[in-house]
Parts: structure tokens; sequence; C-alpha cells
């Protein structure tokens, strides 16, 4: 078994995969803790939406980072990532294992390299002229690929092949933060990561989708946006352009019917779920994947986790 010294175990993969199961029985296994890497599940009443665990689960092991932030304020990666990496040393400082989880790519960075969050100084537009060189060297799919990771909300609203709005759309998000390229980060070498991603057959992943967005609207989720919009909230408010959030919410203002609403929400999950595999491809020199065939059982997973170790 892995030593706590500076093992940090990862367990990313696309949403509705079972990344949050996998991750708590895994912590059992250990006596590990878990530490949050979804943007919406930092957010206090956005239980339904995120999908967040269930509090049999929080209350079975310590959770961290989840409900820390009021939905109205805007949470930042950099914000995030000190957070993150003060909680990881917490916990291997009591001699136990963190084991991250989550679908926020950016984040999930951030404790992968040493990212620079300092302030973006007024540059006369040198930024977005080195964006559009990155964009003529690198190639659309490269720009939108990395606008999906910083801001999902923007790329959803922009075609990919669009690269003048691409462009434009990194350099407004870059504001007051300075991200750069993700490539060029270094690693993080304080850690020793055990980083595995799950994967499942495309068909049967979008059908856990379509039924898991199902089951959240008969949990409340409708409900969970009517609280959320009587505090003010709406859909200028960042935590509220997440997927799930963001059509109900349209929904509420009459914009678009409960059927139509649904579908838009499985739609949308599943072209988040797509981007999400296409991000971790970057890891694929760090990545373990793990195939969750069907009928796979959770122990037979988590064996093969911890069997890695010994390769």
């Amino acid at each position: 078994m892995a030593s706590n010294n500076n093992t940090v175990y990862i367990i990313a993969g696309p949403t509705a995969v079972g990344k949050s199961t996998i991750a708590f029985y895994l912590a059992k296994r250990l006596g590990g803790e878990i530490v949050n890497c979804d943007s919406i599940q930092l957010y206090k009443y956005m239980d339904i939406g995120s999908a967040k665990p269930a509090a049999k689960e929080m209350n079975a092991l310590p959770h961290h980072l989840y409900s820390i932030a009021e939905p109205e304020y805007n949470l930042t990666a950099a914000e995030y990532q000190k957070l993150a990496l003060q909680t990881i040393d917490e916990i291997l400082s009591r001699g136990k294992t963190p084991i991250v989880t989550g679908g926020t790519g950016l984040y999930l960075h951030s404790i992968l390299y040493e990212m620079d969050f300092a302030a973006v100084p007024e540059d006369d537009g040198a930024r977005r002229r080195e964006l559009e060189a990155m964009a003529e060297k690198l190639g659309a799919t490269y720009m939108y690929e990395y606008l999906s990771a910083i801001d999902p909300d923007a790329a959803e609203r922009i075609h990919p092949n669009n690269t003048r709005k691409v462009v434009r759309a990194i350099e407004a998000f870059e504001t007051g933060t300075n991200v750069r390229d993700l490539d060029n980060c270094r690693p993080n070498t304080k850690y020793d990561f055990r980083f595995f991603g799950l994967n499942m057959e495309r068909e049967r992943l979008y059908e856990r989708i379509n039924k898991r967005v199902i089951t959240l609207i008969k949990m409340g989720l409708i409900d969970e946006v009517k609280a959320l919009k009587a505090r003010g909230l709406n859909k200028d408010t960042p935590s509220m352009k997440a997927i799930g959030y963001k059509e109900v919410l349209a929904y509420l203002d009459g914009e678009m019917p409960l059927k139509e609403t649904i579908y838009e929400i499985m739609k949308n999950t599943r072209r988040y779920a797509k981007r999400q595999l296409t991000w971790l491809k970057r890891y694929d020199g760090m990545i373990r994947w793990i195939d969750i065939e069907q009928g796979r059982t959770v122990g037979s997973v988590i064996d093969e986790i911890l069997s890695a170790e010994q390769e």
C-alpha cells in the first residue's frame, strides 16, 4: 500500500462515470479523505444540480471543499488552487491520504502543475496577439479545447471553428488572471500523484447521463434553482452558468418548456463529458485509464487502482 508521505490520488473522468463512488470506496479502503475538484460543488445550496455526494457519504468520512462558498461569490481558479493545496498538505500532515476527485479541468491542472495566476497588466493588446499567434501555430481545435477548460459556458456559445471569437473569449476570461499556455506550466513535483481516469463505452455513458438528468429533476432541481433565483441569482451570476442551472433558469424565466429544458440539459451534459475526455487526453503520459465495463464491481476497480502501485 502507498505511503501517505506525499501520495495524492486523483480520480478523474467524464461526468456521470462514477468518480464520486470510486473515490469514496478508495478512501474507505485507504483511510483517506476526499478533496473536491468540481467548480460548482464548491458552492452552498447547489447540491442537486452539481450532483454532490449524498449526505450519508459526506458524514461517513472526511470530505473537503464542498459547500464552502456562497453562490453569489465568484470563486476563482486561483483561489481554488490555494485552498486545494493547503487542504492536501493538511491531510498529509495528519498521516492521511488525499483523494482528489471532480471534473473541472482547470482546477485539476492547478494541482498537477505550478500555474501562475498573477494579475495581468494592461498590455495594449499584446496578449491577444499572443493568442492569435498560438492559434496560428496550434490550430483551432487546441484553442477551443483551451477555452472549454477555462470557460465551458463561453465555449457552449461559440462554434469551434470561429477562432476569432474563441481568442476573444480566452482574452476576456484571463482579465484578472494569468493562465497563459497550459502546456508550458511546470509539473508540481511536491507530490507523488497516483492519477487514474475512469471511462466507459460512449453510448453507455450517454445513457447514464440522460438517466441522471431525469433523476436530478425528480430530486428537486427545479425547486433548487427557484430558491437560488429567490436569493437574487440570475443568468449573469457565474455559478448559475453551470449546466443544469442555466437551462432551468431559462425555463423559470419562460424561455422554453420543461421538456425542451430537460433535453437541453442532457445534450449540454453529453457535450461537456466529451470535452472532459478530450481535456484528459493531454495527461496521457501521467494518467492510467480504467474501463468501467457493464457489470463491473466497485471493489474490482479499487483493486485495480491499488494493484497499479505494484507494477
